[in-house]
């Protein structure tokens, strides 16, 4: 689950009784640094960070650190060799520290701001001042860009940032499984189309739909270098005017559904930025609506976590360039 859901539970849900946040990690453990789900009085979480063995154990402290409103830190070592119990459970074998705060007063406060923050599009760092170990702490929220003030001793720094959007450029049928899909692992999904029948909130509920022809659509989608682009409305001219369109703006990622001799023909006369993908997916062979989406699913987490695949390693060392540090995203 990303941070921006846990915000939205903390904005929206009186239950919210306690943040975990994962704030060290040494060896392996099934979440990084960072991660964080939310505890709450009804004894539910949202979130994880384990594969579902340490959730339990985390919600037995609930009760104590809201009633003293006060943070408690939590260890699990799961590095002993006979440890059979954790270590093997989870199968981490690492050690995991977690913060436990109390979502009220000064951490509630600076959740709801950094929440409107990225409801904004606006990257935000909430910055903890540790004191009396970790039973007292100051929250500060900074600009990423401006960085920590220089004035405070960072205890422990949390980024925010806004959920990446995906454009579906198409309302068929076949784009309901795909825009469940990405909603349901992290993006904010936008479903696009010039016909209002197709797309509506019945048809895709919960998700953002905007209808308009294609020329307008670019304009009013504000396409940005973070935004993940689909085009798949399986109408050639519908489709080539939106990609025409959307490749006036650098994108994040351009995905285009059909053959590639009907990709071509649609692209003649245009440059090939490495953002552009054709045909959409990864090739795992998918056959379907349902087998489609995890296809284009699995390209879209892969190029947020900026994950090469073994072609695009291979074409940067054939160009000379630095494998260890360079990233096409």
């Amino acid at each position: 689950m990303e941070a921006y859901d846990i915000l939205q539970a903390v904005e929206s849900n009186a239950q919210a009784r306690v943040l975990a946040t994962v704030i060290h990690v040494e060896g392996h453990a099934y979440r990084k640094q960072g991660a964080v789900m939310l505890l709450m009085a009804d004894e539910s979480s949202l979130g994880n960070i384990s594969p579902g063995c340490l959730e339990a154990d985390l919600s037995s402290y609930v009760p104590a650190v809201w009633e003293s409103q006060k943070p408690q830190m939590v260890e699990y070592d799961m590095r002993p060799a006979d440890d059979f119990g954790w270590g093997e459970t989870i199968g981490c074998g690492g050690l995991i520290r977690i913060l436990l705060e109390p979502v009220s007063g000064e951490l509630l406060v600076n959740l709801l701001a950094a929440k409107a923050s990225l409801d904004r599009g606006e990257s935000v760092q909430l910055l903890r001042t540790f004191s009396d170990g970790y039973s007292n702490i100051t929250y500060t929220l900074c600009d990423p860009v401006e960085g920590v003030p220089s004035d405070r001793h960072a205890g422990y720094v949390s980024l925010f940032t806004p959920k990446p959007r995906v454009i579906v450029f198409g309302a068929n049928p076949d784009a309901i499984p795909l825009a469940q899909m990405a909603a349901s692992v992290g993006f904010r999904v936008v479903v696009a189309d010039w016909r209002e029948a197709f797309c509506n909130e019945e048809l895709f509920p919960g998700l953002e739909t905007v209808v308009a022809f294609p020329e307008k659509l670019v304009e009013q989608l504000e396409l940005n270098e973070q935004d993940y682009v689909i085009v798949m409305s399986h109408q050639f001219e519908k489709d080539s005017a939106f990609v025409r369109g959307a490749m006036e703006s650098r994108l994040r990622y351009l995905g285009i559904m059909g053959s590639r001799v009907r990709t071509e023909k649609m692209l003649e006369g245009l440059e090939r930025p490495d953002w552009l993908h054709y045909p959409v997916g990864l090739d795992i062979g998918s056959e379907g609506p349902v087998e489609n989406a995890v296809s284009i699913a699995a390209e879209l987490i892969r190029m947020k976590r900026g994950v090469r695949t073994t072609a695009e390693w291979t074409s940067a060392v054939a160009m000379g360039r630095d494998i260890q540090s360079c990233r096409p995203w």
